[in-house]
């Protein structure tokens, strides 16, 4: 557990769990920053480092901030992370899960992808029964969980106001997301939880120049199609979010998601 001891927002290289920063890592004040350091990273370590003390979106970086700050009443004894959540996973990835962004107190709070709140709560619990999961569970930056073959990416790293970044935000983290990929690849699927992770996806892909089918494939639950990469063809399949709204009404189903997840590693 991350205790009690940090500040919020926590200060890289104060012993977060987790932390990929230390107190002289780079730090990107506007999007051309973002361009610069992201084209720089030679690796995901790196990458993550610079994405998790990132500061080039003024609205996101006081949002986030505030949210530490104020907290939430549950967690007010509990320090929260407060910066832009790095990705998390196995540093040689099979596979990609890629969501929206950061939940204010979910990630925002834990400092790891899809840590601390319900959506966290199903997609663990999926990756688990898939194999790709130590654990069920992911309540801490210190659980002790770890992913194999799988690494958690976002469009967006910071948690935006009404979980609705604005283009220029997204455009903005796009610059990360086009890394993460680039650095993740080969890869041989990428799981798109939602819409605009779909939308992320085939946008890093035709910026990236990589092949896919005309017309541009359509966002629903279970769709899928080929992105070809200069390390070969990856399957891109989606899956409708792991939020509250979708789980609680029913309209994800742990079977439904458990039927996604085998889809990315058939060789079919």
């Amino acid at each position: 557990m991350t205790g009690l001891a940090h500040p919020s927002p926590a200060v890289s290289g104060t012993g977060w769990p987790g932390d990929p920063a230390t107190p002289s890592t780079p730090v990107a004040e506007s999007p051309a920053d973002v361009a610069r350091l992201a084209a720089s990273a030679s690796d995901l370590s790196t990458l993550d480092a610079y994405v998790s003390v990132c500061r080039a979106c003024p609205r996101l970086v006081a949002w986030r901030e505030e949210v530490a700050v104020t907290k939430r009443a549950a967690y007010a004894d509990q320090p929260y992370w407060g910066r832009p959540a790095p990705s998390f996973g196995d540093s040689h990835p099979e596979i990609l899960v890629v969501g929206l962004a950061p939940a204010a107190h979910g990630a925002n709070r834990t400092g790891r992808m899809f840590t601390g709140d319900r959506s966290g709560d199903w997609l663990y619990a999926a990756l688990h029964r898939a194999g790709y999961a130590s654990q069920p569970t992911s309540t801490a930056a210190g659980d002790g969980l770890t992913l194999t073959g799988v690494r958690i990416v976002a469009a967006a790293h910071c948690a935006p106001p009404a979980n609705k970044p604005t283009p220029t935000e997204l455009a903005t983290c796009a610059q990360w997301f086009d890394r993460d990929l680039e650095l993740s690849l080969p890869l041989k699927s990428i799981l798109a939880l939602g819409g605009i992770a779909w939308a992320a996806v085939l946008g890093a892909a035709k910026r990236r120049g990589w092949e896919m089918s005309a017309p541009r494939p359509r966002f629903a639950h279970g769709a899928e199609t080929l992105l070809g990469t200069p390390q070969g063809p990856v399957r891109l399949v989606a899956s409708y979010h792991v939020s509250q709204q979708n789980t609680f009404t029913g309209r994800l189903t742990e079977e439904m998601l458990d039927a996604v997840m085998r889809r990315l590693s058939s060789t079919s």
